[in-house]
């Protein structure tokens, strides 16, 4: 059966991900800034007029170090932005899929985080992202909170213009040297991937909170080794650590999330990061297949 399905920010690189993923069903993707959800009023009357079962949430204000310096803005489109869209979700009866991140933890665990693990967020755009979180489940009783970890994928990332793979693959051609943080443990995750599994968690009506991430864990320093491994290169690689690499926002030493609920209710399990990251490499162009 097709479903009604508008996606806010269906230009960004998980965004363009689920419109492919998505073609069976009726969609109606919603682009920044004809769509705004800092304006709520413009953004009641055009989900109004779609009558739309199903909101899918993409947007967000990602840029994590510029917002210790700037959490008002982080929190307008992470935090009031998305509790308006919860509200306007509600009023309209449409579920809202919503995307959150492994930064909610503070790192001190040392095995994959679970749904029922209490949050600690350690900086300013991890808090304002919590905080997006409770609105929408304070608000709905129709919601998907997805936690996500490192994502890459093939439009690259809204406002950023790039993702941490192509990014480094072109510092490589340019013969520069690459400093990668060797202290911070992840789960990679490719946006297509992940696009196929929320088209996945949408059919079940299965509603809550949710962690989905490829499978497997690494520091990003193992993620570039990876990388160039794959395509046979050997770039100059210096792992440096945190405090080195000079970050201005505090991240999470560890914060690699185990998809425990998925696994619960029979979701499709996601591949080894290594893998999705080789089919990457593949459909990008950097190797052939």
């Amino acid at each position: 059966m097709k479903i009604k399905i508008a996606i806010i920010g269906a230009d960004g690189q998980l965004g363009s991900d689920l419109v492919k993923s998505l073609q069976e069903h009726k969609i109606f993707p919603l682009y920044y800034p004809n769509f705004d959800i800092t304006k709520p009023d413009r953004a009641r009357k055009a989900l109004s007029h779609l009558k739309t079962e199903v909101v899918i949430n993409t947007a967000a204000y990602h840029r994590v170090d510029e917002a210790e310096d700037n959490p008002q803005e982080a929190f307008r489109v992470n935090s009031i932005a998305v509790r308006d869209i919860a509200i306007i979700c509600r009023d309209l009866n449409s579920a809202l899929v919503h995307f959150s991140t492994d930064y909610v933890f503070d790192g001190q665990k040392k095995d994959p985080y679970t749904e029922e693990d209490l949050p600690n967020p350690l900086n300013a755009y991890a808090i304002s992202k919590l905080a997006g979180e409770h609105f929408v489940q304070y608000i709905l009783d129709k919601y998907f909170v997805i936690r996500t970890c490192g994502l890459y994928g093939e439009a690259g990332c809204w406002g950023k213009g790039s993702n941490f793979v192509d990014t480094l693959i072109a510092l490589e051609k340019e013969g520069k040297p690459l400093k990668v943080v060797k202290d911070q443990r992840v789960t990679p995750t490719a946006t297509a991937e992940l696009a196929e599994r929320v088209k996945e968690l949408i059919g079940t009506n299965r509603y809550g909170l949710y962690h989905l991430t490829n499978e497997g864990e690494c520091t990003w320093y193992e993620f570039a080794q990876a990388i160039f491994s794959i395509m046979d290169k050997k770039p100059d690689l210096i792992a440096v650590d945190s405090k080195s690499y000079g970050a201005k926002a505090k991240r999470p030493s560890y914060s690699v999330l185990d998809n425990r609920r998925a696994r619960e209710i029979g979701l499709t399990e996601f591949s080894h990061w290594k893998d999705a990251l080789k089919r990457y490499l593949i459909k990008k162009g950097h190797l052939e297949n």
